[in-house]
């Protein structure tokens, strides 16, 4: 690659990213009490109502997506120490078609143990309603408070120090 095709791309990169940046802000405001239904995978009905009172992490993913794999094997993970402190983890799947979503679900179910196994919905079901608004980055995540108020939005890796938040948000 020439120098000027090298510049030309780092322009590219910095102009996507700064429109990313600005779609990002015009996603829901930290405070927003979100809302969500719809169908997870084992066919009955998901509603982010059923978890009043509990910490959620709701994760935005496609299954073809490696950070994604990476960031929801780490959930599992703390999931599986967590979800007798009022915690839960939901998993929202955004695949185009659904023979995509429940290929990765079969493969959940022989690769997974069932203890490490939370609730995910596919984005794309008819029916299916949220309040998160667009997602541009794959995986986004969300910290929702007890009331369900949006306390974090991270878009790609979840750092060491939002783990540690999400431990002390469960005290």
């Amino acid at each position: 690659m020439d120098k000027r095709a090298f510049l030309h791309a780092c322009a590219a990169s910095a102009i996507v990213s700064t429109q990313t940046g600005a779609w990002a802000q015009s996603a829901p405001a930290k405070g927003t009490q979100h809302q969500l239904s719809g169908t997870g995978s084992d066919g009955k009905p998901v509603m982010l109502s059923d978890f009043k009172g509990k910490v959620c992490l709701v994760s935005f993913f496609t299954a073809g997506c490696a950070l994604c794999v990476n960031e929801l094997r780490l959930m599992r993970e703390f999931y599986t120490s967590n979800r007798q402190r009022d915690f839960v983890l939901l998993g929202v799947n955004m695949d185009d078609k659904s023979a995509d979503f429940m290929q990765y679900i079969d493969l959940l179910k022989v690769s997974v143990p069932a203890e490490q196994r939370f609730p995910i919905a596919w984005r794309n079901a008819p029916g299916h309603q949220d309040s998160f608004g667009p997602i541009a980055r794959r995986p986004t995540h969300y910290v929702l408070n007890r009331q369900h108020q949006q306390v974090l939005r991270r878009e790609g890796r979840f750092p060491p120090t939002d783990w540690d938040d999400l431990w002390i948000s469960l005290s």
